[in-house]
């Protein structure tokens, strides 16, 4: 049930990212995701380390430290992925 809920935050937390990052995103869904789960760990460790990893009730400082990972991975993976392979899939939209 772990990796469930992991890719359901990570899928939740990558469409939030590309909803707040202007422009277009050219990553696919499933990279979106792994993005999404990336950044749901880094917030994660983030919170850890500045002490808010458990609070009672609903641990809304965590939810934000992994949103804005999230937003910081998506921006930074999609350039890598266009970067990879934005090139390539022109080059055959246009052939």
């Amino acid at each position: 049930m772990g990796w469930l809920w992991a890719i359901i935050v990570g899928f939740i937390l990558g469409l939030i990212a590309k909803a707040v990052i202007p422009g277009k995103q050219h990553s696919p869904l499933w990279l979106t995701t792994i993005f999404g789960m990336l950044g749901a760990i880094a917030g994660n460790a983030v919170a850890r380390a500045a002490g808010v990893a458990s609070t009672r009730g609903i641990d809304w400082s965590r939810h934000i430290f992994q949103i804005v990972a999230a937003i910081i991975i998506v921006f930074i993976g999609d350039m890598l992925y266009m970067a990879m392979w934005g090139n390539r899939h022109r080059r055959r939209e246009r052939a």
